[in-house]
């Protein structure tokens, strides 16, 4: 939950810190009487084991390592859980049934899918018409909206975002639209939050407690305004 791919950047830093490690090693283990051939395999293999993460795995191993050091940290766990519950909170609203939800990588690998945390959904039963497609931007900037109205701004939803212009961009949608449409779906989706406050607020706090999908959505129908 950051930039656009930042544990493919991580990645790439990584090879060119292991690259300057393997400079400086070069130039060390002579003074230390330890074999130069040590620290250029040990680079070596952190540099191929990258690589094949990089471009063969999807970067699930940077994505696995980078989400386990950052959820150390109660505030990122926090922001995480107040995103996924927003994509939660306007899925359910706009009747895109959820299928299940987790909120770390590591959670999400173990259950067979990609190192990515976040809230799933059934595919569409049927052909997506303009209303639904703007409903599913609705729910995809929904976790952007959701960080702004608690933090000011929003750190995560760089994927959110590219699936959104990407479906967008698929369907035809030329630049000024399609930007237009991600703020009009940004704020639809800020709008339902605020105007379910206290439902939003249950459901983080069920998220949490790792409450069933079932149980979420008892909680958001014992609290949502009657508005809607």
């Amino acid at each position: 939950m950051n930039s656009d791919n930042p544990t493919k950047q991580i990645s790439l830093n990584l090879v060119a810190i292991c690259i300057f490690g393997m400079t400086i090693s070069s130039l060390v283990t002579p003074l230390i009487n330890v074999s130069s051939t040590l620290p250029i395999a040990i680079v070596a293999a952190i540099i191929a084991g990258t690589t094949i993460d990089n471009f063969f795995l999807k970067s699930t191993i940077a994505t696995l390592v980078v989400d386990a050091i950052a959820g150390t940290k109660d505030a990122y766990r926090q922001r995480i859980v107040h995103h996924e519950a927003g994509h939660f909170l306007v899925a359910y609203l706009l009747d895109i049934p959820i299928t299940g939800y987790t909120l770390s990588a590591w959670e999400s690998w173990r259950q067979g899918r990609s190192a990515q945390g976040g809230v799933m959904f059934a595919p569409p039963q049927a052909a997506i018409s303009s209303r639904l497609l703007a409903q599913y931007c609705t729910v995809w900037m929904a976790g952007i909206a959701a960080e702004r109205l608690m933090y000011d701004r929003a750190e995560g939803g760089g994927e959110d975002r590219q699936k959104l212009r990407g479906i967008l961009f698929v369907a035809g949608k030329q630049q000024q639209e399609l930007v237009r449409q991600e703020n009009a779906a940004t704020l639809q989706a800020k709008t339902l939050i605020q105007t379910h406050w206290d439902a939003y607020q249950a459901l983080v706090i069920a998220m949490k407690d790792r409450a069933s999908v079932a149980e979420c959505c008892q909680q958001i129908d014992r609290l949502k305004s009657p508005t809607l």
